[in-house]
C-alpha cells in the first residue's frame, strides 16, 4: 500500500482482493467498498500530517524507520502483515524518521525501528528494535484488551 499526498492510499482487500482508496486520515475504519470487510490500514505520516493521520479511535502503531536501517526492511513486511491481520483494529502508521526529524525527536526516536502505540493520540507503550511477529502480535493483544 503507498500513501499519496492527496491523503488516501490504495490497499487491495485481502478478502474479495479489490483495490480501495484507504484515506490517510479519518476517525473510522476503513471498509471495502465491494464486500464491506475490514480494510487493512497501512499509511505513511510525515511532520506536515501526523497529528491528523494518527487522530483515530483506533489503537495506532507509529514505526519510526529509515529506508537505509536493515531492521527496519525487516520488520516492515511483518507489520504489513499485522495491518491484515488487525484490521479494524489498528492503524499502521509509517515514518521515515530522515525525512521527518519533528516526529523523531517527538517520541525520542535514538535507535531504529522504534515502534510507538498510540490511543487517543497519547503513548501507551513502545519497543525499541525489530521483533518477530509473534511478540508484536502479543503486545497488540495486550494493548487491545487493556
Amino acid at each position: 500500500m503507498s500513501s499519496t499526498p492527496s491523503s488516501t492510499a490504495i490497499a487491495v482487500c485481502p478478502s474479495c482482493q479489490a483495490k480501495n482508496r484507504v484515506p490517510t486520515a479519518a476517525k473510522g475504519r476503513p471498509r471495502c467498498a465491494k464486500c464491506k470487510s475490514e480494510m487493512p490500514w497501512l499509511v505513511d505520516a510525515s511532520d506536515a500530517d501526523f497529528a491528523a493521520v494518527t487522530d483515530t479511535n483506533v489503537l495506532v502503531l507509529v514505526d519510526l524507520w529509515a529506508p537505509w536501517c536493515g531492521p527496519c526492511r525487516m520488520v516492515a513486511p511483518v507489520l504489513e502483515s499485522l495491518a491484515r491481520r488487525y484490521a479494524g483494529a489498528i492503524k499502521v502508521v509509517k515514518v521515515n524518521v530522515d525525512d521527518n526529524p519533528g516526529i523523531a525527536a517527538a517520541y525520542d526516536a535514538r535507535s531504529i525501528p522504534t515502534l510507538v502505540f498510540l490511543r487517543n493520540g497519547q503513548s501507551v507503550d513502545r519497543i525499541i528494535g525489530a521483533q518477530p511477529e509473534p511478540a508484536l502480535a502479543a503486545k497488540i493483544d495486550a494493548l487491545l484488551a487493556a
